[in-house]
Order: structure tokens, then sequence, then C-alpha cells
């Protein structure tokens, strides 16, 4: 599947990123195709702000030029990028939204998993609203909205709280990640300030399970 331009102009580009493309280069000659680089095949001038794991779909944004660049990724350091993923979990919530905080780091012996460290991790938290329980499946659809940026966070910390994400060959439990060929994760919203004109951007992506 080939990535989708979603918006472009002068200063900067979105796709939509189809799962199982990983963001930027991995190790290896095997792993040089990505997001990234197809995205700059065309846009030369394209440079990464940001990521999305391999395995999730969604809205991917790339700034044009190293200015806008240094300005998009001080906006999502500083949290003024707003970014929400749909998601189908295992099992049915019990309430309607909520949230989870719970510190991440890297598990070390088998990475580039992490693991909730409440010792070591780094200060993380999610932000969840129950979409749709499907008793029958015995599973939930859910709006997620991360408050901070970790490596693998909405994963780590649905499966935390007993709900992995379906269909996640990484944290769900054998039974849950069978139940679907992809990870039921997307990208489906990204709002931020125009880096040149300050308008505000709002892009959606319909998910696509």
């Amino acid at each position: 599947m080939q990535p989708l331009l979603v918006h472009c102009d002068e200063w900067l580009v979105v796709v939509d990123k189809p799962p199982g493309l990983l963001s930027v280069p991995g190790r290896g000659a095997e792993k040089a195709d990505c997001l990234s680089a197809r995205v700059q095949r065309a846009y030369l001038d394209a440079l990464v702000v940001h990521r999305l794991d391999m395995a999730t779909s969604g809205l991917f944004l790339m700034a044009r030029g190293q200015e806008v660049q240094r300005q998009l990724s001080a906006a999502f350091a500083g949290r003024a990028v707003r970014k929400h993923y749909v998601a189908v979990v295992a099992g049915l919530l019990a309430r309607d939204e909520g949230e989870v905080d719970l510190p991440l780091g890297a598990d070390w012996p088998k990475r580039p998993m992490q693991v909730v460290d409440q010792e070591r991790g780094k200060p993380s938290r999610t932000l969840w609203r129950v979409l749709e329980r499907d008793v029958a499946a015995n599973t939930t659809r859910v709006e997620l909205q991360p408050q901070t940026g970790r490596s693998h966070q909405l994963r780590v910390h649905m499966q935390a709280i007993g709900h992995p994400i379906v269909g996640d060959a990484l944290y769900a439990p054998a039974g849950v990640a069978a139940r679907s060929p992809r990870l039921l994760l997307h990208a489906a919203g990204l709002a931020f300030a125009h880096p040149a004109t300050a308008e505000d951007i709002v892009l959606s992506s319909p998910c696509p399970f």
C-alpha cells in the first residue's frame, strides 16, 4: 500500500501512513524502504518531525525545511500538537472515559519494547474515551489522546490496565494478538498551529477498521 497525501503546502506535508510501513529507515538495507523516504522522493525538502509505530496507520506530519522542522518539533515537545487515535481493545471498559498515568521506560532485555517502570520510567499520560462497546466480540472501540509522546505509549498503557489493543503482536496475549492480522490502532486526528500562518490546521483520517 502507498501512503495517501492528505495535505501539502510549501511548509509541510501530511500523509496517511499504511500499517506495516516503517516511519524512518531501520538498520540494514532490507529496512531502507520507509514512509519518510517515499515522501522525500516527491518532496526533497521533507524532514521527519515525529514517528508512528510500524504497525500503526494514520496521519504522519513532515516539515519542509529545517526551520519548519525546528518549529514543529518544538510544538510536539511543548504538547501544542493535538493528536487522537482510534483503537479496538480487548474486553469491555467499565467506565466511559478515564486516564492512564504510568511512567514508561525501555525493557532492556526485550528492546525495543517498553515497560511500566515506577522507579526510572518517564512520566507518561494517556486519556481514553469509549466510542462503542461490542458485547458479542468482547471488545471496546476507544479514542486515545496521548498527553506525552513515549515510544509504544498507547500500546503499553492499554495493556497495563488490562485492555490490550487487538492485533498487538508485541504486548497483547497470543489470543488477542491473533484476532486481527494488523494492530487495530490508527492515528485519526491531528491539529496544530500552522508554522507560517498560525492558522489552526485540523486534519482527520477515517479509521480503516
